[in-house]
């Protein structure tokens, strides 16, 4: 990608990610003594719809690539009202896929098939115990999205260029780790890691193709309980 103006919801930007992440190797974690947990990169255009939150964004085009993300529902045991990319515990059976897919669905009422899946990133433990397998889905224009309210607060479009904004990411040191929190600035707000890290990786590995590591990244205190 060369410019912003280029990071449309067509057929060249999936190819460009598709290629990208192609020649990336994604690196599965040991998750011995962690929850094994699946989310959902799903690309989609930035459709002005009054159930998702895209009129925050008023200086981009419907047909502009976006990334759906949620926040969470007040009443959730795990990360109540946080931002996060619809996903979950893997259950017994499942792969990777088959929970990122279904979570979509559940979350979202988003219904996808397997070859809808453009690759994955690494492998990411959280400190709160969940070992997450970000799984990179092809979502395509015009989809309809509606939020169980049971696990989803509200609904969001972020565009892409978002995350080639030049003041991301931002980086946080705190007393008790060598290594910095990370936050995605996103519009008026900002997502922090894992999601945020997630969301970086997404940037450097399948937009810029870079082979960047964010396994180190730290979380705020908030996101680990």
């Amino acid at each position: 990608m060369n410019t912003l103006n280029e990071i449309k919801c067509n057929n060249n930007f999936f190819q460009h990610l598709k290629d990208n992440l192609s020649n990336f190797e994604a690196n599965s974690k040991d998750t011995k003594g962690a929850q094994k947990a699946a989310v959902a990169i799903t690309i989609a255009d930035l459709t002005k719809d009054s159930a998702d939150g895209t009129n925050i964004f008023t200086n981009y085009s419907r047909n502009d690539a976006s990334i759906i993300i949620t926040t969470r529902a007040p009443k959730l045991k795990n990360h109540a009202g946080q931002w996060a990319l619809p996903g979950g515990k893997i259950d017994a059976g499942e792969t990777a896929v088959d929970t990122a897919l279904r979570e979509l669905s559940e979350e979202v009422d988003l219904t996808l098939q397997n070859n809808s899946v453009i690759g994955h990133l690494d492998d990411f433990v959280t400190r709160s115990g969940f070992a997450i397998t970000p799984v990179v889905i092809w979502g395509g224009p015009e989809l309809d999205l509606t939020p169980n309210l049971q696990e989803v607060n509200s609904i969001y479009r972020i565009p892409v260029a978002e995350l080639l904004s030049k003041d991301a990411p931002v980086l946080e040191h705190i007393s008790d780790s060598n290594n910095p929190i990370l936050y995605m600035p996103i519009g008026i707000s900002w997502v922090a890691a894992p999601t945020a890290a997630l969301l970086y990786q997404f940037r450097e590995v399948a937009i810029l193709g870079n082979n960047v590591s964010v396994e180190h990244f730290e979380q705020p205190y908030f996101a680990r309980k």
